[in-house]
């Protein structure tokens, strides 16, 4: 999804945007269901593992997606379900965001440095956070994990993703993470990988840098997917899997608009530039509606400072907003693409092998416009739109209970089960200032 390492600025908080609705809470019949929930095993990336707020904390994984489907599966029979927490004592995790203030609608936020699982550094200045040592876990979710990634040696090494080494074993470094998750003798499991696969590149402005910033080939995740799918369902297990969202439901992509940089380029300069100046692939030139800016624009800048130790940030020619700052129209319609190219796969791998599918592409475009779920408004708007934590890509605890409830309803429609669905209204959105 990112470059997990990534400390993630705030931007201006919008207002709130209510439309439509959703079903009301309703108990279920119990019915005779054709799906075995006796283990179940989640896979996936920083969405199921909890990752909120530019951070993997304990407070984060309790509320992740696969956690609440797991205690409501318990309450029809199904398994014990383990996550990888993190201890009280390091509860902190990663470190993460919170919210400091909101002063007229302007978010002040701070990081969190204390009581983090930060056991050294990696050969590349990275954290290498403490090992997990308890029980074989049941969710699987890494933050940071491709699907292309999932089947390379050495993930899981020092130098690779830190949130796969530390559920490994000693220095085992050899083991994939396909190979990792399809092991555990599962009965019923939610597959949702691929994500990263397109937001590693449409984050850093489709700008290839690494091998986490690259676009994975549509062949390549055909191939790979079928595979891991085909693994999964060996012993004719029964599963759910999810499609890609529009990385443009996000609000990471959707807080700046040109018209407030625009807006601020002309107060900074009293009126003597107005127009906002980007570098594309081929050219450089104004902002338009269509391009997209990241939450972490540091637009404080724009047509102020030197940046870079160039001065014009954002208004001269020698200095625009550089192209891994900024989605342009071209590349959001590259992406878009693409996207729509893997959920096909995704749906296609679905249908073959009989698994309940979460439309999570439609369902987010659903929550971007705006949507009043059990009373609760939901959108993606930065803070007070419910949904997304201050990251601008992950859930917060409220979001994760409705992304739950979508693979719920999912399971229940594709297997004639009767999981009860989360009461979303006792979980939060952003916590606000004390």
């Amino acid at each position: 999804m990112k470059k997990i390492f990534n400390t993630y600025t705030s931007a201006l908080a919008a207002l709130f945007l209510v439309a439509s609705c959703a079903p009301k809470e309703q108990d279920y019949e119990v019915l005779n269901s054709t799906a075995d929930f006796g283990k179940y095993v989640a896979i996936g990336n920083s969405l199921s593992a909890g990752f909120a707020d530019g951070g993997l904390y304990l407070e984060g994984q309790k509320v992740a997606f696969p956690n609440l489907i797991a205690a409501q599966m318990q309450q029809i029979g199904g398994g014990s379900f383990t996550s990888p927490f993190f201890s009280e004592s390091q509860a902190n995790g990663s470190g993460y965001l919170r919210l400091a203030a909101l002063t007229n609608g302007v978010p002040t936020t701070e990081n969190v440095t204390t009581n983090l699982a930060i056991r050294g550094m990696s050969p590349g200045n990275t954290p290498l956070y403490t090992k997990y040592e308890g029980t074989e876990i049941n969710n699987l979710g890494v933050p940071g994990m491709r699907l292309d990634m999932a089947f390379a040696p050495r993930v899981g090494s020092a130098a690779g993703n830190p949130y796969f080494e530390r559920l490994l074993v000693g220095n085992d470094t050899e083991t994939t993470y396909f190979g990792y998750s399809t092991t555990k003798q599962h009965t019923f499991f939610s597959f949702w990988l691929g994500n990263n696969d397109v937001l590693g590149y449409a984050m850093n402005g489709a700008v290839r840098t690494g091998s986490t910033t690259t676009l994975t080939e549509a062949g390549m995740f055909t191939a790979l997917y079928n595979n891991y799918i085909t693994a999964l369902t060996a012993q004719q297990q029964k599963g759910v899997v999810a499609t890609i969202p529009d990385v443009t439901s996000i609000p990471y992509f959707t807080t700046i608009t040109q018209a407030q940089l625009a807006e601020g380029v002309r107060q900074a300069t009293q009126g003597q530039a107005t127009n906002v100046l980007i570098r594309t692939k081929t050219t450089v030139r104004p902002a338009t509606p269509e391009d997209y800016f990241f939450l972490t624009l540091p637009r404080e800048h724009l047509g102020r400072d030197t940046y870079n130790g160039v001065p014009l940030f954002g208004i001269s020619p020698n200095n625009p907003i550089p192209d891994n700052m900024v989605l342009d129209k071209d590349e959001v319609e590259e992406v878009r693409a693409r996207v729509n190219q893997f959920n096909a796969v995704i749906k296609q791998a679905a249908e073959s092998k009989g698994l309940a599918l979460v439309d999570m592409h439609d369902f987010l475009n659903k929550v971007k416009a705006g949507i009043v779920y059990n009373g609760v408004p939901i959108n993606s708007q930065f803070i007070r739109g419910n949904a997304f934590s201050l990251d601008g890509v992950h859930l917060t605890p409220i979001g994760n209970a409705i992304v739950a409830n979508q693979f719920i309803e999912a399971i229940n429609q594709k297997f004639n089960a009767s999981i009860p669905r989360v009461d979303v209204t006792q979980y939060s959105g952003v916590r606000m200032p004390n």
